[in-house]
């Protein structure tokens, strides 16, 4: 077939192919996001979904064809173009958005920064409602998590608690943007401010939201001294696995390098050697002088690089994205205003609690909310749900501390501390749950989600 072709024609005969491929049999999974195709009443509808076309495909078998298997010219473009669309000076792409935690909170323990540097058995403020692995790298090195409470119908952290929960041990405040909805940065930044204090935010759920601080409007993820991204499959968008970590404070981002890319001193690109022209000029250590500086290192770093075709897919992800935004906006919107409805003889506002936006923020919401109150049952309403093809799910961990990975330390009484009582993340972890609202839904999928929530509490 590609007889007397050259490499270049061959890949664009390939490419053509592959168009065609996906045109062919993944027509029904690549929904529009502005109409996503048409929805039979009854389907299953999934709480997140990918949302993608020919584009991202192709751009995964170009790289393939490469064969370079490792972060290369598309890993290099992704960091370029998302560091452009957030509006920071930094950002570097790891293989999860765990990975992406782990590496903002490691940063902040590099012996480089001096009297600000986390140690083992100092404190470090965040919640107990939301994803392990924002907290998981703070008791994985020794530093101790101090919870306090959320808030509902906001789901974020209380910043009336923080003062209480400050002591002479604490050096950061690392929490998550709950499902698209920002916490109140301006208060938490402020209290960060003056007490001289780290500040990441855990943005893996929330990408494409922003936030007015000082009358300038940002993305979560910028105004901490770190944010992160995840790029799993049901997020804002898809790499498949991929994670990203930013910032606009270029020594923190040559220490992201660092953990990120082994642990090593150099910062020179895998596969590129004497960039910065001192590879074997200098003495670190108690190192011979001299010693080649691409294996010298400066902490006791990981390989958490992505490939390059994971990049590949995030590069055309990234150029949807807007639009994606806009769609999740629409159909939150779309869904709380059907369920507020009471013109269909259907007034449901005093058995569930509808999420509320933090002020000064324009959510780009990951999914929707709902606290069951007044004698209304999650469980039942849950499995009503469930058994009419709606997916649901918990707000991740409900109360952490509450899991049996806390066993040991609930039993011992050390390792972690709690400001106050967990009270409203009791009532997230015993009544809440979340339905999709992902870009993919289309207006019909949005009703008949409402109607279903609806009918199910009026049977409960």
């Amino acid at each position: 077939m590609f007889d007397n072709m050259t490499a270049a024609q061959a890949r664009d005969e390939i490419l053509k192919q592959v168009k065609d491929y996906c045109g062919l049999f993944h027509g029904d999974k690549a929904l529009a996001a502005t109409d996503g195709g048409e929805y039979k009443e009854g389907e299953r509808i999934p709480y997140a979904s990918r949302v993608y076309d020919s584009e991202e495909m192709c751009n995964l078998v170009d790289s393939a064809l490469e064969f370079w298997l490792t972060a290369g010219r598309y890993a290099d473009e992704f960091e370029k173009s998302f560091a452009k669309y957030l509006g920071v000076k930094h950002a570097r792409l790891v293989n999860s958005g765990s990975s992406a935690n782990l590496v903002a909170f490691m940063t902040l323990t590099s012996s480089t920064l001096g009297e600000r540097a986390i140690r083992r058995g100092d404190e470090v403020i965040t919640v107990a409602a939301g994803f392990p692995t924002t907290v998981a790298p703070i008791i994985q090195f020794g530093a101790v998590p101090v919870f306090v409470d959320v808030t509902v119908p906001q789901y974020n952290i209380d910043v009336t608690k923080l003062q209480e929960a400050l002591s002479d041990k604490t050096k950061a405040v690392m929490v998550a943007h709950t499902l698209g909805n920002p916490f109140n940065i301006k208060a938490v930044k402020s209290f960060c401010d003056e007490n001289n204090l780290w500040l990441v935010e855990d943005n893996c759920d929330a990408l494409g939201s922003t936030y007015t601080i000082d009358g300038e409007t940002k993305f979560t993820g910028t105004i901490g001294d770190i944010g992160t991204s995840s790029f799993y499959p049901p997020h804002h968008m898809t790499m498949g696995e991929g994670g990203a970590v930013y910032t606009n404070n270029s020594k923190l981002d040559k220490i992201i390098l660092s953990f990120r890319d082994w642990g090593r001193d150099c910062i020179c690109p895998s596969g590129k050697d004497n960039m910065c022209g001192n590879r074997f000029n200098k003495q670190y250590g108690e190192l011979p002088s001299g010693y080649d500086h691409k294996y010298v290192y400066s902490h006791f770093g990981y390989n958490l690089k992505a490939t390059d075709m994971q990049a590949a897919i995030g590069c055309a992800q990234l150029k949807k994205f807007p639009q994606f935004v806009e769609r999740r906006k629409h159909n939150f919107t779309r869904l709380k205003t059907a369920l507020q409805d009471k013109g269909d003889g259907c007034d449901i506002s005093d058995k569930l609690i509808l999420p509320e936006p933090c002020e000064n923020s324009d959510p780009s919401w990951f999914g929707f909310l709902i606290t069951c109150q007044g004698g209304a049952e999650r469980n039942s309403i849950v499995k009503y749900v469930e058994s009419k093809g709606v997916q649901t799910r918990m707000l991740f961990a409900g109360n952490l501390t509450k899991h049996p990975c806390f066993d040991e330390m609930r039993e011992s009484g050390q390792g972690y501390r709690k400001v106050g009582e967990l009270t409203q993340t009791d009532i997230i972890m015993n009544d809440t749950f979340w339905v999709g609202v992902y870009p993919g839904m289309t207006d019909d999928m949005i009703d008949y989600m409402a109607k279903i929530i609806k009918e199910a509490v009026i049977l409960g």
